[in-house]
């Protein structure tokens, strides 16, 4: 039976969720050029695959950080999906945005958070992990303690990979950047230049020049 991380590729790939543009980089937030873009919301759209990926996101979840008291989604990306998989385990919902709120109490955390409580926390996607142990430290700064990242999606970068341990949270995604291009490699989705460019822009992103592949 194909993989979860294999058969979840192909699924973003078909809904357009994930978008390969070797020949054409996006410019990301953070300023890098990349092939790849990545919007996991389009999975609420399709019911599905949505009540797929929240199954499996609560399986994780159940695995990873058994003792989780509550759910915890990063804004904006992960509150549904966080909602979702918080439903299917029988546990109380909150999220966390990426700054306080400019009026009334000026939180980050919105919700119910007893201090002490342990949280799994529902990511939709994890990139260089700034936004996500941002999230993680808002959390802890407000009494919880953190067990456990579920992302959909990551793009295991080494960075991100090193954040997360010196942060101590353990990361485990449903799909990673390595299936998601063998996937599409596979699926006909890209050719094998496409499919080098992708491999190469994977080990090197913030030196990553189109001009130059």
């Amino acid at each position: 039976m194909e993989s979860i991380d294999r058969r979840l590729a192909a699924e973003m790939l078909k809904i357009q969720a994930v978008l390969l543009r070797p020949e054409e980089p996006f410019v990301w937030a953070s300023g890098w050029h990349a092939p790849i873009y990545c919007d996991n919301r389009k999975i609420l759209s399709c019911p599905e695959l949505r009540s797929s990926v929240a199954g499996w996101l609560a399986d994780k979840a159940r695995e990873t950080c058994p003792g989780a008291e509550i759910v915890a989604g990063v804004a904006t990306g992960a509150i549904a999906h966080g909602v979702l998989v918080a439903e299917r385990l029988g546990k109380p919902f909150i999220y966390v945005r990426p700054k306080p709120k400019n009026h009334g109490t000026g939180s980050r955390i919105e919700g119910i958070l007893p201090r002490g409580a342990k949280v799994v926390v529902i990511e939709d996607m994890v990139s260089t992990g700034m936004s996500s142990l941002s999230a993680v430290r808002a959390l802890r700064e407000a009494g919880a303690e953190v067990l456990g990242m579920v992302a959909i999606f990551t793009y295991d970068f080494d960075l991100a990979a090193s954040r997360f341990d010196e942060a101590g949270v353990p990361l485990t995604a449903l799909s990673n950047y390595g299936a998601l291009v063998e996937e599409a490699l596979a699926a006909g989705s890209i050719q094998s230049h496409a499919y080098e460019v992708l491999q190469e822009w994977r080990r090197n992103p913030d030196t990553y020049d189109r001009d130059n592949q």
